[in-house]
């Protein structure tokens, strides 16, 4: 009798187990387009889905370089007497960087002085020679007036003088346009010649940011579009400019070269890396925030509202930006796009509206 009772509590424990694996062969897995039954509705946000103009956003690195910079150079050679700015310093054009000793300077324009006025005197002893000795200039013929400035060394004596005048004038080194001081690297006393720079300077006329593009997104950046421009130094400091070239030559990467001019640059250092976006407005799209769009085997899905249940959608997303995605299949305008509450959600699944848009 113990024999066959324990035979019989066997066959029942068996056909416990035969009933749990049937259970556990059951389909829970939540993915499928059919929905499941749920112990409460997910609780949702919706918008109604309309036509708008998008702000299509496209991301690139480059280097902003400032659109006025030139080394400044002595036009003589000499000693350097007195430097007058710093590195970061604002000047104005025709301001004085530096100025050089022009003790031989005036020396040379004083000699030039003198062989010219002898020269002078030596033109009137040809032109007396030639019979023209109480002619003005303008009564004497072009060709007679030349030779006797030539035997007399006039004209060599003239420009002489002149240049001494220039290298005098130019030991003072000014600045050719307004912008600030950068790479000073002379001192007082330091002899400089004119392959020297003495310095650099960018000009304060704005900043121009060189980045590049992929050829295949040629098709939706053009001359005028708004770019924002921050440094990797400080992300936070954004400044705005517009497109103002596109070099129509594609590269061995299959990039292009686009810069634009940026506006607002106090905070900008020529040669900065800096992160673009260009931005450009496309009319008449459908647009989603990124949140509506999920990911179901692989392929996005924007879920809708019919009712009280969530409506399974396969969609194509066109153009995006940081927040948002333009949509060219899957939607109609007026559609109820759940845009949170969408990441557990199945296909009719029950849902409770907290807020719509």
């Amino acid at each position: 009798m113990k024999s066959r009772s324990r035979i019989g509590l066997w066959l029942m424990a068996g056909l416990c187990l035969a009933c749990s694996g049937q259970a556990n062969n059951a389909d829970t897995s939540g993915e499928g387009v059919n929905a499941l039954e749920q112990a409460e509705p997910n609780e949702v946000t919706t918008i109604t889905l309309k036509r708008q103009a998008f702000e299509h956003e496209l991301v690139s690195n480059g280097k902003v370089e400032a659109m006025q910079l030139t080394d400044v150079h002595f036009e003589t050679e000499g000693v350097i007497e007195a430097v007058k700015v710093k590195n970061g310093d604002h000047v104005a054009q025709g301001q004085v960087i530096a100025e050089l000793d022009k003790f031989k300077l005036h020396n040379a324009v004083e000699q030039a002085k003198n062989t010219f006025e002898q020269a002078k005197l030596d033109l009137q002893d040809v032109l007396i020679g030639q019979g023209y000795g109480n002619k003005a200039e303008a009564e004497i013929p072009a060709d007679i007036m030349q030779l006797a400035k030539t035997r007399s060394g006039y004209s060599q004596a003239q420009s002489a003088y002149e240049l001494a005048l220039t290298n005098e004038a130019n030991a003072s080194l000014k600045a050719p346009f307004t912008g600030t001081i950068a790479n000073l690297n002379v001192k007082r006393f330091n002899r400089v010649t004119p392959s020297d720079a003495v310095c650099t300077i960018i000009g304060s006329q704005g900043m121009e940011a060189t980045f590049s593009v992929l050829e295949n997104e040629l098709a939706v950046i053009h001359r005028g579009d708004k770019v924002v421009v921050a440094p990797y130094a400080d992300m936070a400091a954004t400044h705005e400019g517009t497109v103002t070239e596109i070099n129509p030559i594609v590269d061995a990467n299959g990039m292009v070269q686009v810069k634009a001019q940026v506006r607002g640059t106090d905070r900008l250092f020529s040669g900065m890396n800096i992160k673009v976006s260009v931005r450009r407005e496309m009319p008449d799209q459908l647009v989603v925030p990124k949140s509506a769009v999920v990911l179901r085997q692989g392929r996005q899905v924007v879920f809708t509202l019919q009712g009280d249940q969530a409506m399974w959608n396969y969609v194509q997303t066109g153009l995006e930006n940081a927040d948002s995605f333009s949509i060219l299949e899957g939607l109609k305008e007026g559609d109820k796009v759940i845009v949170t509450g969408n990441v557990n959600l199945a296909h009719e699944s029950k849902v409770k509206v907290g807020r719509n848009e």
